[in-house]
């Protein structure tokens, strides 16, 4: 496990701190945060993401979720690529 320290204004902690967010709290957001941003940027895989947000895969599904990110997002050539592999199979099934 590797710890990254970061520091915070005293008065935006005090201000997060108003709002009932104290540091366990922001350690586990910032930690979800990250998770999320990292997920979106495809820099980290949906498991990864989820350990590094402290979560199951379907807990950290569920966050997506709650934070208007999709799951799966394909670009075009992705998903044409998916379409094209289904047809393939579908294909040999057949024959």
């Amino acid at each position: 496990m590797v710890t990254i320290e970061t520091e915070v204004p005293e008065d935006v902690y005090q201000t997060l701190q108003a709002h009932g967010v104290f540091r366990e709290q922001l350690s586990d957001r910032v930690r979800e945060l990250l998770a999320i941003r990292f997920y979106k940027e495809r820099a980290l895989s949906l498991g990864q993401a989820a350990r590094l947000a402290g979560h199951t895969r379907w807990a950290f599904i569920e966050l997506l979720s709650a934070n208007d990110v999709p799951v799966i997002d394909y670009t075009n050539e992705e998903l044409e690529d998916e379409f094209d592999a289904v047809a393939h199979l579908n294909d040999e099934v057949s024959a």
